[in-house]
């Protein structure tokens, strides 16, 4: 059945392999660590003959038109194939913008105009195969779209072309199509079809933009949905696929322009702005000196003040990603209404704070803000108004509160119990199921030992004692606990005290450096049994390190609270900078660049990893401009501030593991998990009822099963990974270039098996959408109410030999608020991260892609791909059932929340769920 669905479909099944070798990049000469998980083969979606797969040959023909010979000599088979002529279609789909500014309407007129006199978009089809005459690729006729000015009025969204190519019985297996837009405007190509030839439709997905050969000159090649290695590329196709690598790539000199496609590497050099202001000036991220991934090159000038600094951007305009990169319409509507939301947030408070103090007067006053909105009542509208003339836009917009514009949806966290923030096992329970569960680990020596430099940061000896925590282990020993594999720790320690000094100087910025000690009970639960806050040491007399332990009084519990605030600023800090934006976004970036820049859109790697790399760039883009820059969001929101990215390069220089960063080795390294051939997974979690990881290895275990079916698919045997010149090339350029300050890393997985390219594919995939998935969407639900995770902390907590320590004991709670970020600061965060949260209606899930049945031409993998998709839906099944099971108590029980942020679907909007296939917010 499968063989004759790739006939039908035009597609020969890929018999011939090269043995010719290729030596690896020396680079790669390192095995991996690799955790072998057991395999199982999807289940084939049962064929249907309408499937979809299989389209039906076209009744559309033209009758085909013979040549008679004038003399009685018999022709040659080639030349009588030449003599026959066929008229075959092109449905070709163009999608509309739903919105159009009058410059673009205009544009849309002049270029319905210009079609009639002959300004029109020309396609040319080409074959597989050479002219064995002129060695060069056999071509049609050039082709006109009809009907573009009659249908320049359609208001649907996609609006279906036609376009007649003749072509000869010779002409063989179509493989590509060229398009040269004579018009003014732009425009959206989703797909051609072919309908004539025998062997049924052929399929083109597009997906990309055409632009003005005005702005453009070269005609686009877009290419069939049928894979090729680069060593099995049709005789007609391959100097098309180099032409097109090799305009991606471009020259790596000159300023971009929005319109262009061009992929290159650049350092991080564009977060600061000096020229404004040299309080503004940041360094530059990668290089020797701060090492960092690279990003996507946009060729700016420099700064006048600062010759390696680029000059920067600010929004509303936009920043260079190429051009199919960027947002589609209805995630740029998501993204917009989210800026809109953020602005008139961040607005009122700040008036307000010009009018009333700046702090929260108690907890009422946060509940308000998602009972009343930001105390927007009638009468303190006009007051605002009064004191702050505003233009009447600004007015009417501030009027549409009162239908709930400007008052904040209610975080998930507060959903079941309002004050389970509050409670230790709720503070626990988030460091396993809450919006940062990567960072626990098991305790392996107690005291924990620091890995700073002594020399540099001095002495760094814990002042944790057993004393301290054998009052809350159940009985057990200190020992007996390690032995038993029952404590475990969040070490914030090494990451923040070399930026504390610098930290702590910054007005309104207080922090420590924090590690906290968690107790594994019997019944599979953490409870926090101390927790140390340590500050840089100046000389002996100075006290730098403290230890907080569970309350016993109303002294006790406040200081207790306090700590886990700057626990939880810590852990916000680490979340967002280092797990989140590092790992997740930074670190895939070289990554999608290489993609583009290495690999054909034939490739089969290719069309694997294409909808995994949707939207990162442009999402990534905007991050530079708005909220990793220089007195963005990140700087003003979060307790590192200034140095926030300096912090993020530490780890990507200390820590960051290409090897480690798949889900089995993070769970091992970490000492949360032992391998053990024996279970599922092939390994064993210490923590039974560890949500993330429960529900992480599922999806591990589904994404690896679909690569290795795919990859076993293409490369049946090793040489054929070595000798894959685009594939070597891709993940050569990962690697030296990409991340070149990591380069000499011994740890790189080297590519030369099966086994290598699965790993490293299914560690890409996994971090894309499951591993960003679990990081993101859950900032708002959890990080919302601010006092549950607060991302800064204003105010060190005293001791009785502090000034403070008076006002501390007479009011804690006005205390507490005047730790906790302000007013303004909670505000402007809880617009961010509500837009953050948020899934957009255009949102590709983990399991779904566009075009499901034609994205490539082999039956056997679009089949294969639907099993995935079923094991997905079988996942999600299984996750709801464990957020029932009442033995799981981290995820079920009066007032927990369930873990759902790796259930695989969601709806659009903030459902803390939903596992995107990219990072694509």
């Amino acid at each position: 059945m499968a063989l004759a669905a790739k006939e039908l479909m035009g597609s020969t099944l890929i018999t011939s392999r090269s043995s010719s070798l290729v030596s690896p990049a020396s680079h790669f000469n390192k095995r991996a660590f690799t955790t072998h998980l057991s395999i199982h083969p999807f289940d084939r979606r049962p064929r249907k003959t309408k499937s979809g797969v299989v389209a039906a040959i076209s009744d559309d023909l033209v009758k085909t038109l013979r040549f008679s010979t004038t003399t009685g000599d018999r022709k040659s088979e080639e030349e009588e194939k030449a003599a026959v002529k066929f008229k075959v279609r092109a449905v070709v789909t163009v999608r509309n913008k739903k919105k159009e500014d009058f410059k673009e309407t205009l544009a849309k007129h002049f270029d319905a105009f210009a079609d009639k006199i002959g300004r029109n978009i020309v396609l040319e089809l080409i074959s597989t195969q050479l002219d064995p005459k002129t060695k060069l690729p056999k071509k049609s006729n050039a082709a006109v779209l009809k009907d573009w000015s009659k249908k320049s009025k359609t208001k649907a969204e996609r609006v279906h072309y036609t376009a007649e190519f003749t072509v000869d019985a010779a002409f063989g297996t179509p493989g590509a199509i060229t398009v040269m837009n004579k018009h003014q405007k732009e425009f959206f190509l989703e797909s051609i079809t072919i309908e004539g030839f025998a062997l049924g439709p052929v399929h083109f997905p597009c997906n990309s933009w055409v632009q003005s050969q005005n702005d453009h000159p070269e005609k686009r090649i877009f290419f069939t949905n049928q894979p090729y290695l680069p060593n099995e590329t049709p005789g007609g196709l391959r100097v098309l696929r180099e032409k097109e690598l090799k305009s991606l790539r471009g020259d790596g000199t000159g300023v971009r322009k929005l319109s262009d496609r061009i992929y290159d590497f650049d350092v991080y050099n564009d977060l600061g702005n000096p020229d404004k202001s040299s309080e503004l000036s940041r360094p530059k991220l990668g290089g020797q000196e701060t090492p960092y991934p690279r990003r996507c090159r946009t060729g700016r000038q420099s700064t006048v003040t600062d010759k390696e600094a680029e000059s920067r951007v600010e929004k509303p305009l936009p920043m260079y990603v190429p051009r199919d990169e960027q947002f589609e319409e209805s995630k740029q509507d998501t993204f917009a209404a989210g800026r809109l939301k953020a602005v008139l947030h961040h607005l009122i408070p700040s008036l307000k704070a010009s009018i009333l103090a700046e702090d929260f007067a108690d907890f009422g006053e946060i509940d308000n803000l998602y009972k009343e909105g930001l105390l927007l009542k009638l009468g303190f509208q006009d007051d605002i108004f009064k004191k702050f003339p505003l233009p009447k836009v600004v007015v009417d917009t501030l009027q549409e509160s009162t239908k709930g514009l400007l008052k904040y949806d209610t975080p998930k966290i507060l959903s079941k119990d309002k004050n389970a923030w509050l409670r230790d096992d709720e503070f626990a329970r988030q460091a396993i199921a809450g919006i940062n569960p990567v960072n626990i680990e098991r305790v392996k020596t107690f005291p924990p030992v620091s890995d700073l430099d002594p020399n540099v940061y001095g002495p760094q000896h814990s002042a944790l004692t057993d004393d301290h925590i054998i009052g809350h282990l159940d009985g057990f020993s200190v020992q007996q606990a390690l032995e038993e594999n029952r404590l475990y720790m969040l070490d914030y320690h090494d990451i923040f005290l070399p930026f504390l000094d610098r930290i702590n100087a910054l007005d309104g910025r207080k922090a420590y450096a924090t590690r906290t000690i968690f107790f594994l009970t019997r019944r599979g639960t953490l409870k926090p049994v101390a927790i140390e806050l340590s500050l840089p040491s100046h000389g002996p007399k100075h006290r730098s390190k403290r230890v907080v332990t569970p309350p016993v009084d109303a002294t006790s519990n406040w200081m207790w609270q306090l700590a886990k605030a700057h626990v939880s600023s810590n852990d916000a800090g680490v979340h967002q900078l280092v797990n989140h934006w590092l790992r997740t976004h930074a670190c895939l970036e070289p990554f999608i660049i290489a993609a583009h820049r290495q690999l054909s859109a034939m490739h089969p790697i290719f069309k694997l990893l294409d909808p995994h790399m949707r939207y990162t760039l442009e999402i990534n883009a905007l991050a530079r401009q708005s909220l990793i820059s220089a007195d963005g969001v990140i700087e003003g929101g979060f307790t590192a501030g200034a140095y926030g990215m300096e912090m993020s390069a530490a780890a990507y220089k200390s820590s960051w593991r290409f090897d480690m960063e798949g889900l089995p080795a993070d769970l091992i390294r970490r000492g949360v998990a032992i391998p053990d051939e024996t279970q599922p997974h092939g390994l064993k979690l210490l923590i039974e009822d560890y949500p993330y990881a429960n529900d992480g290895l599922l999806l591990w275990s589904a994404i690896q099963t679909w690569v290795r079916t795919y990859v076993e698919r293409y490369y049946p045997n090793p040489n054929l990974i070595k000798t894959d010149s685009e594939l070597q090339s891709w993940y050569s350029e990962s690697i030296n270039v990409g991340h070149a300050d990591l380069r000499d890393a011994e740890w790189w997985p080297e590519l030369s098996t099966v086994d290598d390219l699965v790993s490293i594919l299914t560690t890409l995939i996994w971090l894309a959408s499951a591993q960003h998935a679990a990081l993101n969407f859950g900032q708002y639900p959890y990080g919302g109410y601010v006092p549950n995770r607060p991302p800064l902390m204003r105010r060190l907590i005293p001791d009785e030999s502090d000034p403070e320590y008076a006002s501390f004991i007479s009011d804690p709670e006005k205390y507490y608020f005047s730790s906790m970020p302000s007013l303004e600061q909670t505000s402007k965060f809880m617009a961010v991260v509500d837009t953050l949260s948020t899934h957009s209606p255009d949102e590709e899930y983990i399991g779904e892609r566009q075009q499901p049945s034609i994205w490539t031409g082999d039956a056997e993998i679009v089949d294969a791909f639907y099993g995935f998709a079923a094991e997905i839906g079988r996942i999600e099944k299984e996750i709801e059932r464990r957020n029932s099971d009442p033995d799981r108590r981290n995820r079920c029980g009066a007032g927990v929340l369930p873990y759902e942020l790796l259930v695989p679907s969601s709806e659009p909007g903030v459902t803390c769920r939903g596992v995107p296939n990219s990072v694509s917010i």
